[in-house]
């Protein structure tokens, strides 16, 4: 029989957590908290990706690029992803076969840089509103527009960031890799940071886009290319709720689809927190997937045993 296929995706602030300083040390502490839940998953047999987010990474890697750019030449956003797929690839890769050794779970782990298809006119292209690396004086906004290139928008006040696109993911070009992998019982690490976006030029190119896709919406696309049963989404909050931060605030343990998308009319789930990871499981699972738990690190692996967090069903 074949075995059950999870995707778990983890925040990047699971890795670099708010109020630590955010150093390798505490990233791999932060990172080997974050996989323990999911030693037992693979003791018994689950096949399994992890995705990843990057939020904090990257700002944190904008500002190296920032200060050196008299020394060397800058790196574009992509490439800035790229890296750090890579990197934050290793510390997962390394953490999660450490764990397993042991335990004495005899599983392989691979990280794969991920190339996400998007539309070149996705409208976010022409309109960016995410919001990305260090903060600019009002004074010095003019030059940065004028200079690089860049949409800049007061994002607190007086305070000024840059702002990129951030497209649909539609596909991801090395999902066969990926599915092939997993089929062998390779743990394999994808899509970090919501992946590199891409599109397809008229040479039959892909050509890189600068902006970033939101690692959730990423999740779900590769879940369903892979046909996994259940997509794991950890965050900040033990579980879903409406009416959330006011003394009404009602935790949520089971939605329906249906449910879902009513809450979502009603504006109980913000574009900025829960509303892609809301949108991310709805679109998993009218694709076809079983179920789509959203819960914290500290309550994944009771929420996988049915004990926690919010899951969501059609």
């Amino acid at each position: 029989m074949k075995n059950k296929t999870i995707v778990v995706a983890l925040g990047g602030n699971a890795i670099t957590r708010e109020f630590e300083e955010g150093n390798i040390a505490q990233q791999f502490k932060n990172t080997r908290n974050s996989l323990s839940s999911l030693i037992p998953l693979l003791d018994e047999g689950y096949d399994m990706v992890i995705t990843h987010g990057n939020g904090p990474q990257v700002g944190n890697a904008l500002i190296r690029v920032e200060e050196s750019r008299h020394l060397v030449p800058p790196l574009p956003l992509g490439i800035v992803v790229a890296d750090l797929e890579g990197g934050m690839g290793y510390m997962i890769q390394q953490s999660l076969r450490n764990m397993m050794h042991d335990a004495g779970v005899e599983r392989k782990v691979m990280t794969i840089l991920t190339q996400v298809l998007v539309d070149k006119d996705d409208p976010s292209i022409q309109n960016p509103s995410k919001f990305i690396g260090p903060f600019f004086k009002k004074e010095e906004v003019d030059e940065l527009v004028e200079s690089r290139g860049w949409t800049m928008k007061e994002d607190r006040h007086n305070k000024y960031r840059r702002v990129v696109s951030s497209p649909i993911p539609l596909s991801i070009y090395e999902n066969d890799i990926i599915r092939q992998m997993v089929e062998r019982g390779i743990v394999v690490v994808a899509g970090g940071g919501g992946g590199i976006p891409v599109y397809v030029d008229p040479r039959g190119w892909l050509e890189g886009v600068d902006g970033v896709i939101d690692k959730d919406r990423t999740s779900a696309v590769l879940a369903r290319e892979i046909e996994a049963s259940v997509l794991v989404i950890v965050t900040g909050v033990d579980k879903v709720a409406v009416h959330f931060g006011t003394p009404q605030q009602k935790d949520l343990d089971r939605l329906t689809v249906a449910q879902a998308k009513k809450y979502m009319e009603d504006g109980e789930f913000p574009a900025g927190s829960m509303g892609p990871k809301i949108e991310a499981a709805i679109a998993f699972i009218e694709s076809g997937g079983e179920k789509v738990i959203i819960t914290s690190i500290e309550k994944t692996a009771a929420a996988l045993a049915g004990n926690e967090g919010t899951t969501i069903t059609k």
